[in-house]
């Protein structure tokens, strides 16, 4: 069994902590690991660092390198430019079929926090066994706690068994972020779940729904593959890549496919998305104040707010429901349930070409 973590994104909503050339998962936004770092250890019980494949960017392979030393060079699977899901996985796809043949592959973001790692690698190992045993395509649900309309929502059909781990269900829809209202109602239906962005199957699965959902990615796959092994494979790469459309792997093959399941996972899991994510997921005092990043922090009347300072002495008076953010060259105070448009500001430093804040 593989994992293929991806590793790719800005994490332009964490701004200003992340920035182009240190997105949100090289950051230790959670605890003194970083991110990635908690991504791998929590895997590696299952899966040893030799079948761990990373798949990145060039701006940050060499930052995953030192950071995960022991997972080895060659897993380090670099993407010439950001494409979605879709053609990240069918590369990693290609890879390790050209080591092992057919094997199973569990797909996981880098950027998510998780709280029961027993449970969540109980759950995957199970997942894996459906994925082999039934030739499936299966992904993880997260019981909503709310109407988020940050995430897209997976339905769940007719349970079709159980596991170890629980009952499994055929995926009736997945759907794309909705608005507050449509969320409102999937969480009422009982029926939905988040979609956590975790995929296991075999390589030939979702290679086949490759061929037949995607045929464009497929043929570029295909060139790929004779290349690789000899010194055209960096330029076939390239040149493959320039021509793909930007498709995620749930609108290009999930929203179209018959043989999907669902798992649901309680583990605790958030996608730790925004600074007011983080905010949830954080130790807080007895007026809701989250505090992180190592210096004081002082609070006359405050509450229900995050601080995330690693070098100033911050105080709050008479305030709550704020996001306060300082790094050494820019300072973010942003009403909490906003967090979302932080990535808007990033979208605005792009257009004044204030780089050296990017």
């Amino acid at each position: 069994m593989y994992a293929v973590i991806m590793a790719g994104g800005r994490g332009t909503r964490f701004w200003p902590r992340s920035r182009e050339k240190k997105p949100k998962h090289l950051l230790d936004i959670i605890s003194n690991r970083t991110i990635i770092q908690e991504t791998v250890d929590r895997i590696k019980p299952l899966i040893k660092p030799k079948n761990i494949l990373i798949v990145t960017g060039k701006k940050h392979a060499s930052s995953l390198i030192k950071q995960l030393p022991e997972i080895p060079m060659d897993n380090i699977i670099i993407e010439p430019e950001g494409k979605n899901t879709a053609p990240c996985i069918g590369l990693a796809a290609l890879h390790i079929q050209k080591r092992s043949g057919d094997a199973v592959m569990a797909v996981l973001p880098s950027d998510h926090a998780i709280v029961n790692s027993k449970k969540y690698l109980e759950i995957i190992r199970t997942a894996a066994q459906l994925a082999d045993s039934e030739d499936a395509l299966v992904t993880i649900g997260i019981k909503p706690t709310g109407p988020e309309t940050g995430f897209g929502y997976i339905e769940r059909g007719d349970s079709s068994g159980e596991i170890p781990a629980g009952e499994f269900f055929r995926v009736q829809s997945i759907r794309e972020k909705p608005d507050l209202p449509q969320a409102q109602e999937f969480v009422r239906s009982g029926k939905f779940y988040w979609n956590s962005g975790m995929f296991i199957w075999k390589t030939s699965t979702i290679m086949n729904a490759i061929f037949r959902f995607l045929p464009d990615l497929y043929a570029g796959l295909l060139i790929i593959n004779q290349a690789m092994g000899t010194p055209r494979e960096k330029e076939a790469v390239r040149q493959v890549y320039k021509g793909l459309k930007s498709i995620s792997i749930d609108y290009g093959v999930m929203e179209k496919a018959s043989n999907v399941f669902v798992i649901p996972g309680d583990f605790g899991w958030s996608d730790v998305g925004s600074w007011d994510a983080l905010r949830e997921i954080s130790a807080k005092d007895i007026n809701g104040n989250a505090f992180i990043g190592g210096s004081d922090v002082i609070t006359e009347g405050s509450a229900g707010s995050l601080v995330y300072s690693p070098q100033k002495l911050v105080a709050l008076v008479g305030v709550k429901d704020l996001i306060v953010v300082e790094t050494k060259d820019a300072l973010l105070i942003c009403q909490k349930g906003k967090s979302q448009d932080v990535k808007k500001i990033v979208g605005a430093l792009e257009a004044r070409t204030l780089k050296k804040y990017l």
